[in-house]
């Protein structure tokens, strides 16, 4: 008879007997800086609504940001290792998932994919290094699920384009030396790689947020942003590659959000342990571990989805609708796991000393933001009928 692995990280179905050793160097190397580096700051990072600056030399100096891209000095890490550093990331805080993940998927990988070599050269490296921030602005406020409608264009005048144009809700934007900018043009959506500093280019933080504060949040503005014609994606083609960058970030989130209910379920089940009440621990309640069951299998069979996913991204053969599944099924788990976790606690549950209900709360950003739930089900939907329903 097997042993059983329930917490501090649940692996009941004993997954990483799956993974290979390089996996889980990865894993222990990331969940050992995040306990040592970040966690200590997290606290009052999410209070000031302020990401803890002192800790991205760190992300790039191991190799966290793009780390799944290949060439140009960068790692090349599988796609399971990949997803393993999301999840240990976002166990800790969703805000610091979203900034390695928007630094990778959605600004290197543009680059990566769609820009020129001498964009490469020039930008991934520094990117890598965490010398340079990026962000990445495709939704705009009358976008949100419809990012074709956008209104921010691109006009080709000479050899310069010229960008008018505003977007938001853009993780780093203030933070940022270039921009990935998506603008319609004559010839459709194009991408641009927009420097933050340059005449006409405005980032300006929004705050007041209940959710995901520890992350940094910005509107963009574009008034007359004078650009070179190296600025152009070369090779993107139309909203499909700006949706592209989007199912490389998707996939971080199917796995990140796991991390976050992991951390959730563990903090429950220790505090009912602890809890003594009407003289005996909580957990000794038949109401407690049934929900404690009920989570701990919705968690596993999250992980089952985000292995699988990973094996086929390292095929070659992922789907994007198969990443809206996952993204969907996940992040709802993780928000539903958050509350009731946070539930358990009972009063304590509302003290800062705990994370589910900052995890919660950034869930519930999680859950919206790269495709709200609702979308991303009727992606799903739209594969078995052949029927869009948008």
């Amino acid at each position: 008879m097997g042993s059983l692995q329930c917490y501090p990280y649940p692996d009941y179905l004993n997954l990483s007997s799956l993974l290979n050793e390089e996996q889980k160097m990865i894993c222990a190397s990331v969940r050992d800086f995040v306990s040592r580096d970040v966690q200590p700051l997290i606290r009052e990072a999410y209070q000031n609504e302020q990401f803890p600056m002192s800790i991205i030399p760190t992300l790039g100096s191991l190799g966290l940001l793009g780390g799944n891209l290949s060439g140009y000095g960068l790692p090349g890490m599988d796609a399971i290792s990949y997803g393993l550093v999301m999840k240990e990331l976002e166990r800790c805080d969703s805000g610091l998932r979203s900034f390695v993940s928007v630094q990778g998927a959605l600004v290197m990988y543009p680059i990566h994919t769609f820009g020129s070599e001498e964009q490469k050269k020039t930008y991934l490296p520094a990117l890598a290094s965490a010398e340079m921030i990026g962000c990445f602005g495709l939704t705009e406020s009358e976008g949100g699920s419809d990012p074709g409608a956008m209104k921010t264009r691109a006009e080709k005048k000479g050899k310069e384009w010229v960008l008018n144009g505003s977007k938001m809700w853009i993780t780093n934007g203030h933070l940022s030396k270039i921009a990935i900018v998506w603008a319609k043009t004559e010839d459709g959506i194009r991408g641009f790689i927009v420097p933050s500093d340059a005449k006409g280019f405005k980032a300006k933080k929004i705050r007041g947020k209940l959710s995901l504060r520890a992350s940094e949040t910005s509107e963009l503005y574009f008034d007359d942003v004078k650009l070179p014609e190296s600025a152009l994606l070369p090779h993107s083609q139309g909203l499909k590659s700006a949706l592209a960058c989007l199912t490389q970030a998707r996939y971080g989130i199917s796995w990140g959000v796991l991390g976050a209910a992991e951390a959730c379920f563990d903090e429950a089940c220790r505090f009912s342990q602890e809890r003594i009440l009407f003289g005996k621990p909580l957990a000794a309640k038949q109401l407690v571990q049934r929900r404690l069951a009920v989570t701990l299998s919705r968690i596993t069979q999250g992980q089952l989805l985000a292995l699988r996913l990973g094996q086929l991204k390292n095929e070659g053969k992922l789907h994007f609708a198969q990443v809206s599944m996952a993204k969907q099924n996940n992040c709802e788990l993780a928000l539903n796991a958050a509350r009731e976790c946070r539930d358990i606690l009972g009063g304590s549950g509302i003290l800062d000393e705990y994370s589910s209900m900052r995890h919660s709360n950034n869930l519930e950003t999680v859950i919206t933001y790269e495709g709200t739930n609702d979308v991303h089900l009727l992606i799903v939907g739209e594969q078995i009928t052949g029927i869009p329903a948008y």
